[in-house]
């Protein structure tokens, strides 16, 4: 099993930071004071069919609260409250929410805990958790799935959603990948197309392009055009013990998310800002600019020099712009 979920890790690409596939630690849940408010400062836990999910409010004390859903899936909300979330914290109440399967919740080794219908209610879970009719979403790559999913089953709940290196159509974003790869190495191409039923999407598996440390270089190079920055999110990922376990990906990879689509655009009621870096090969441009153009008030900002994780090498600027994105759409403080 470990060697599957290795496999899938890597054949997707799409586990954010550097250390995806590779740490193997078990998380340790921080001390959690049970008696607290659920939407006092600090880390705080509930459970969900005996699976025990933990969140953190920091920031104003006031205000519909954000919620922060990490990408992955599994990667946990460690590096985004490291970086980008302090930012947000001076001007807004900001709610860390660990998926199950990453970061301080529990993580079944049972693969039947874990579907997409499951993470979604999660999220209305926490809603109800914090007792609050409304809360806004800032999802990250795999992340703005689940926010997506969420504002169109719950529309009445939310209040607008921040979307973060956006996923709307993996599979698209996976075969502008292997276009990437066919104007810059032919040779990997062919290699990555050996074995691909004609028409399908995407066109290759670019696990197939390299092997070894070319891969590796590969991969994260799609994620980081800096590769100092690709160094300070694995560091963050794995601080604490808290590196992927992968249960989730194995799970979601089995029920088919390589093919995952959003479908229900018109049913998003909120505002929409999706932040995209001109320079993230994971989650490609072309179908978030689609995704903004679907929704009923979607709006885009791009960062050219960015990659996948913009809010770690420009953490003040994205906290402005999502801050400003939030005070024109009414968002409470």
């Amino acid at each position: 099993m470990q060697a599957f979920r290795q496999a899938v890790l890597i054949a997707a690409g799409i586990v954010a930071g550097a250390a995806a596939g590779t740490g193997l630690a078990t998380a340790q849940p921080a001390p959690l004071s049970r008696s607290a408010a659920p939407l006092s400062p600090g880390p705080h836990e509930f459970f969900a069919d005996n699976v025990r999910l933990w969140y953190r409010v920091a920031g104003r004390p006031t205000g519909v609260p954000l919620v922060f859903l990490h990408g992955g899936p599994g990667q946990g909300s460690q590096t985004f409250q490291a970086v980008g979330g302090p930012e947000l914290e001076k001007k807004h109440r900001i709610v860390y929410f660990d998926q199950r399967g990453g970061g301080r919740s529990d993580r079944p080794k049972d693969l039947a805990k874990y579907s997409m219908d499951i993470l979604i209610e999660d999220v209305e879970r926490l809603r109800r958790q914090l007792g609050v009719p409304k809360m806004a979403l800032l999802g990250h790559s795999f992340g703005t799935q689940l926010a997506l999913e969420y504002a169109a089953r719950y529309p009445q709940h939310v209040t607008a959603l921040v979307l973060a290196a956006a996923t709307p159509h993996l599979a698209r974003s996976l075969d502008i990948r292997c276009e990437r790869l066919a104007t810059e190495d032919p040779d990997a191409y062919a290699r990555a197309r050996e074995g691909a039923r004609e028409g399908a999407l995407p066109r290759c598996n670019t696990m197939r392009a390299y092997s070894g440390d070319a891969f590796t270089k590969f991969r994260i190079g799609n994620l980081f055009p800096d590769p100092a920055v690709g160094k300070k999110v694995e560091e963050l990922d794995r601080a604490n013990g808290l590196g992927g376990t992968h249960e989730v990906s194995a799970a979601l990879f089995q029920q088919g998310l390589l093919q995952y689509r959003f479908t229900k655009a018109e049913k998003v009621a909120a505002p929409v800002l999706v932040i995209a870096g001109g320079k993230d090969y994971q989650a490609a441009m072309e179908p978030q600019r689609d995704l903004v153009k679907a929704l009923p008030k979607g709006r885009l900002i791009g960062y050219p020099g960015s990659g996948h994780f913009m809010f770690v090498e420009d953490p003040a600027r994205f906290a402005r712009d999502v801050t400003a994105f939030l005070s024109s759409a009414g968002v409470a403080r």
